[in-house]
């Protein structure tokens, strides 16, 4: 080419949830039967969504202006519907003008960092959601700027990394919180978000919170949302539908803004993102209409109750599959529906193997593990001995080895084999 137009930031954007796909596909090809535990989707997994949603989603399809635009921000009335309905429970009061909707979170995230100052830096945890972190990376031409969740405290934001970093780095601009947790699958306690929020008002920066598990929790917790807690912070929460209909296809999300009249700066940005929204017209339409039907509708808080208890359930299970095993880290997860298993230091190594039966799956696997990270390497071993397809933990920005597991399979004897099987075959794998 005449001139290099390849944008500075194109080697951040990775996403390994998905490009381990390709991986499983080729062995696929070979033969081996795959069970898919890289991705949320809770559809493809097997949960059958209840005939009544279908019923108002139909019925919305029958109504012609579900075909139409909406406005920029998103349908009048829904947003109406989400800030009434959010301010019945939370501290900070908005309105309708103050959410905006997007075609999914993806599309959310997108313009959250892509539209900041490039100079403008916002800290995430580690791990990350590899959407968060490659696009702010990829929005600044840097490596992510991350602080630490720490393994042997429930994965839980290690406060004094996240403070130091910010005061070691003019540039960190905004903090970002995922809680529920994705890819650690936890609830952080007030406390932290209180301490968070406070840190982010001593150096005058805006919060992201990405609460699109806001209501899948369990085993006793309750996620607080950022509205509980942000005070005068100008801050961004992030929701959709997605996860908790589920209804991952619609690729319907929006985010709430908090504060934005108290900084001007804050004020302008917000609008930059807005205008970046109406280059796009709007968002997709039909999810948006059926929205304040279904979060009203009596049935909805039954039928997502006995969501959260399934998963409590799968989440038992698995720790107890997986706890006491030497030479890993597991914690019980409480919201959300991952499990992040962190191996202990020094226990991986690049001779550890699985014995695979078929010889083209070895063949391809063997080849494959040259020259990778040593979780990816285990993953890629289990993916080959037993079809079980797990995302590596260094595939989350993170230096830490390990890998995360969805509680998902809808089949129970289907996912008692996955946690077992997996337990079996670390201890396999730590002792070859």
């Amino acid at each position: 080419m005449r001139n290099n137009i390849v944008h500075a930031g194109a080697h951040e954007l990775q996403y390994e949830i998905r490009e381990i796909v390709e991986v499983g596909n080729r062995l696929k090809n070979l033969g081996l039967d795959i069970c898919w535990e890289n991705i949320g989707d809770p559809v493809f997994k097997g949960e059958n969504i209840p005939p009544w949603i279908k019923s108002v989603i139909k019925g919305a399809v029958d109504t012609d202006s579900s075909f139409a635009y909406s406005p920029t921000k998103g349908l009048v009335e829904t947003r109406a519907f989400l800030a009434e309905f959010c301010n019945k429970r939370k501290k900070v009061q908005i309105t309708e003008e103050d959410i905006i909707f997007f075609n999914g979170i993806g599309d959310a995230i997108s313009k959250v960092y892509n539209y900041l100052r490039k100079e403008a830096r916002v800290i995430g945890p580690s791990p990350a959601y590899s959407t968060h972190s490659s696009t702010e990376a990829a929005h600044a031409g840097e490596d992510h700027i991350m602080y630490k969740l720490d393994p042997k405290n429930s994965w839980m934001p290690d406060i004094n990394d996240l403070r130091n970093k910010i005061k070691d780095d003019r540039s960190i601009s905004g903090i970002l919180m995922i809680n529920p947790n994705n890819p650690v699958g936890t609830v952080y306690s007030k406390d932290v978000m209180v301490e968070i929020v406070r840190i982010a008002e001593e150096f005058d920066l805006f919060i992201v919170c990405d609460e699109i598990y806001l209501e899948i929790t369990y085993n006793g917790k309750i996620s607080t949302p950022l509205s509980d807690v942000i005070n005068g912070v100008c801050g961004i929460s992030m929701r959709g539908i997605s996860k908790e209909l589920p209804w991952p296809g619609a690729r319907c999300g929006w985010i709430e803004v908090y504060n934005r009249g108290n900084d001007p700066v804050f004020n302008t940005y917000i609008e930059t993102i807005l205008n970046a929204k109406m280059l796009e017209v709007c968002s997709t339409t039909l999810p948006q209409t059926v929205i304040p039907s279904l979060l009203s509708d009596p049935r909805y808080k039954e039928y997502h109750s006995e969501r959260n208890k399934q998963y409590e359930a799968k989440s038992k299970f698995a720790y107890a599959s997986l706890v006491g095993i030497d030479g890993i880290i597991v914690n019980q997860t409480d919201g959300a529906f991952y499990m992040t298993v962190a191996f202990e230091d020094g226990v991986l190594n690049n001779k550890q193997c699985l014995k695979i039966y078929k010889d083209k799956v070895r063949a391809y696997i063997e080849d494959s593990v040259c020259n990778v990270a040593l979780d990816k390497r285990f993953v890629y071993y289990l993916l080959g001995a037993t079809g079980i397809c797990v995302v590596p933990l260094t595939g989350f920005s993170c230096d830490t080895f390990g890998f995360r597991v969805t509680l998902l399979e809808t089949d129970m004897v289907k996912f008692e084999w996955i946690f077992k099987t997996i337990a079996e075959n670390i201890r396999t794998y730590l002792s070859s």
